[in-house]
């Protein structure tokens, strides 16, 4: 910090504004000082250090002239509130007729610029450049100040001023765009690959699940099991998208049809029902990068009129079941799993049925509203009881 001496803000000839930045505190080697929270401004000659305001005034500020400066480096620091980068500007020794400043003597041979987030990328890279271009050792004769400055001091400054200021955030902005918009472009054609490899191997997940069916007897029931699953996964052919028709009953006809292909035999196996939540993540998880969106998928299940149907129950909860679902044959059954563990809550049920907590908790509403079964409510929770009164002996 000896290095700094106390001068008035204001740039002498020959010198240019090249960048500022704000919120900066500078450390004396590696110790905090009270100069915190000001601004800094870089020129092409000097660094100035001001409190907020001090410096648009060229008021007495801070000043260390580049010319002290050996190198730069940088240090990075993590906290609490995530990383941040220091500047390390490591200095020569005073001059004997340096002007006073806020530190007579210092052992540190170098300073640290840090901020509440780390300085910023553009005033680093301009007083980078800056430092490269090392404008201050310029000789200026008396002719070259008449006619101007010399071409190679225009060049550097030009340089170093393109990538600072609102301009140079502009032109930082553009570039960064322009990289984004390529990389980009260059995923959708790795995209395009993809999803011409993943038609491909679609058709032959059918041509090996019809051999599977040709073949059954050669198969375990567990290995054709375990590869259905596989197959599952690698989707449908050609999903129906929106981009096909011209408006949307059309749509949503095709879709809902397409739905109730895809679900039938899966409906079949959970017992003839299905929550809408796992509709929506089979019907996604088997179009692969063609996703549906809820509120599509809702309208297409409101179509259907086939061998699968969207039924709303008083709860709230969707489900799409089979239309030869009897609630009637549903709770016949549910009572029998009641009768046999003499009561059950919905949790246990689900774990029985291989079903999801909602659709155990709708059959055994459904088992209760048809007098089948009854509840018991009480701190341990919600438990359902064979309905007793349907087999009471009357004398």
């Amino acid at each position: 910090m000896n290095r700094f001496a106390y001068q008035e803000a204001r740039l002498v000839e020959s010198e240019s504004f090249v960048s500022r930045d704000r919120n900066v505190k500078i450390y004396d080697g590696d110790q905090k000082t009270e100069f915190e929270d000001g601004e800094v401004v870089l020129t092409t000659h000097r660094l100035f250090w001001g409190r907020p305001g001090e410096i648009a005034r060229a008021a007495v500020t801070l000043c260390l002239p580049l010319s002290y400066v050996i190198s730069l480096s940088e240090e990075t620091t993590s906290n609490f509130f995530g990383r941040k980068t220091r500047i390390i500007m490591h200095l020569r020794p005073p001059d004997v007729s340096k002007p006073p400043g806020p530190f007579d003597t210092s052992r540190a041979t170098h300073i640290k610029l840090s901020g509440k987030s780390g300085l910023s990328v553009e005033f680093h890279s301009a007083l980078r450049e800056t430092l490269n271009a090392r404008v201050w050792e310029i000789t200026l004769t008396n002719q070259t100040i008449i006619k101007g400055p010399l071409p190679n001091v225009n060049e550097t400054l030009a340089r170093i001023q393109k990538r600072t200021g609102i301009g140079g955030i502009e032109r930082h902005l553009e570039a960064k765009a322009k990289a984004t918009d390529e990389n980009i472009a260059l995923a959708f054609q790795d995209l395009s690959v993809l999803m011409a490899m993943a038609k491909d191997m679609v058709g032959l997940s059918k041509s090996i699940s019809g051999k599977i069916r040709e073949q059954k007897g050669e198969i375990s029931d567990d290995e054709t099991v375990r590869f259905k699953s596989y197959l599952l996964s690698l989707g449908i052919e050609d999903p129906v998208t929106r981009d096909n028709f011209t408006s949307n009953s059309a749509y949503f006809n095709s879709l809902a049809q397409q739905i109730c292909e895809m679900l039938l035999d899966p409906i079949e196996e959970l017992g003839g029902m299905m929550s809408l939540a796992d509709v929506y993540c089979r019907v996604n998880r088997a179009r692969g990068l063609e996703l549906l969106s809820p509120e599509d998928l809702l309208h297409a299940c409101e179509q259907l009129n086939g061998p699968i149907k969207l039924r709303r129950f008083p709860s709230g909860a969707m489900v799409l079941q089979l239309e030869s679902h009897d609630d009637e044959l549903i709770a016949i059954d549910t009572l029998e799993k009641v009768n046999a563990a003499e009561s059950l809550a919905v949790e246990e049920l689900a774990n029985q049925l291989g079903i999801s907590l909602l659709l155990a908790k709708e059959r055994l509403l459904v088992a209760e509203r048809l007098g089948k079964v009854c509840r018991d409510e009480s701190v341990e929770g919600l438990r359902f009881y064979a309905n007793l009164l349907l087999h009471r002996n009357i004398d």
